[in-house]
C-alpha cells in the first residue's frame, strides 16, 4: 500500500488559519493514519505500507508551514508503526520527495512573482541541477515497496536529487 495524501495549503505562520490547520490535520495526518490502520489490519507477512511524505520531514520548506508541522509527525508515526508491525513481517517505509516535476510543485513555484526564476533557483540548489521526473520517483517507490527491499523498514528515503544537506 502506498499512501499519498497530497499537500496542505501553502503559507507562512500569519497566512494560515486555524481552519486550514484543522483541514490539513484531518486529511493529511489523520487520513494517512486511518489508511495505514486499515491496511495494517488486512496485510500479512510480506506486506508493505509506504508513505509519500516530503523532504520537510528533515528540513522545513519556506512557505509550507502546515506541511512542515505535519510531515515530521507522520514520519514518527511511520517509524512507530514499523516497530509495531515488524514482528508480523510487515514493513513500513517513507519516501521524501523534494522537487519532483509535478502539478503541485509547479503550483508552488507559481506562487512566486517569477516562477521561472524560482525554478532556476531551486534547480541550482539541487546537486543534480534539475527537478526529478515523476517516473523517477515512481521507480524509487516501486523498489522500496518490492521484495528487493525486504530488509528495509522504519526508514525514510529522500528522493531529491541530493537536495537534502544531511546524510
Amino acid at each position: 500500500v502506498l499512501i499519498s495524501v497530497g499537500g496542505p495549503a501553502p503559507g507562512f505562520l500569519a497566512d494560515n488559519t486555524d481552519e486550514q490547520w484543522e483541514t490539513a490535520f484531518e486529511s493529511v495526518f489523520l487520513g494517512a493514519v486511518r489508511l495505514a490502520r486499515s491496511a495494517a489490519a488486512e496485510l500479512g507477512e510480506g506486506g508493505v505500507i509506504g508513505f509519500v511524505l516530503s523532504g520537510s520531514v528533515h528540513e522545513p520548506i519556506p512557505g509550507l508551514t502546515i506541511s512542515n508541522g505535519l510531515r515530521p509527525g507522520l514520519a514518527g508515526f511511520a517509524k512507530s508503526l514499523a516497530d509495531e508491525l515488524g514482528p508480523r513481517g510487515i514493513r513500513v517505509v517513507g519516501l521524501l520527495p523534494a522537487r519532483i516535476d509535478t502539478d503541485r510543485v509547479r503550483e508552488l513555484d507559481g506562487l512566486s512573482a517569477d516562477p521561472e526564476a524560482t525554478r532556476a533557483a531551486n534547480e541550482a540548489r539541487i546537486p543534480l541541477r534539475r527537478y526529478g521526473r515523476p517516473e523517477e520517483f515512481g521507480r524509487a517507490a516501486a523498489f522500496f515497496l518490492s521484495p528487493a527491499a525486504s530488509y528495509l523498514t522504519g526508514v525514510m528515503l529522500p528522493v531529491d536529487g541530493g537536495y537534502r544537506h544531511g546524510f
